[in-house]
């Protein structure tokens, strides 16, 4: 587990996140919704992604910012 913060302009949140090895993406980080509208995070676009069943889902994208380690 890592502990992270995610950032909105002046708001942010401390979190302890879970790296998913079966992940095959690029810079995808998920969060509960709670969070996501505790930061008033912007949505940007809508994506499809295929889960390790085989299923296919929608999920909605929100832009913020990381912060691991002390690096953006």
């Amino acid at each position: 587990m890592l502990s992270l913060v995610v950032r909105n302009g002046d708001k942010l949140k401390s979190i302890t996140a879970v790296i998913d090895t079966g992940f095959t993406g690029v810079g995808v980080l998920s969060l509960p919704i709670a969070t996501i509208r505790e930061l008033e995070l912007s949505s940007s676009y809508r994506d499809r992604a295929t889960l390790g069943d085989g299923s296919e889902v929608l999920f909605d994208s929100y832009d913020g910012m990381v912060i691991w380690g002390g690096q953006y």
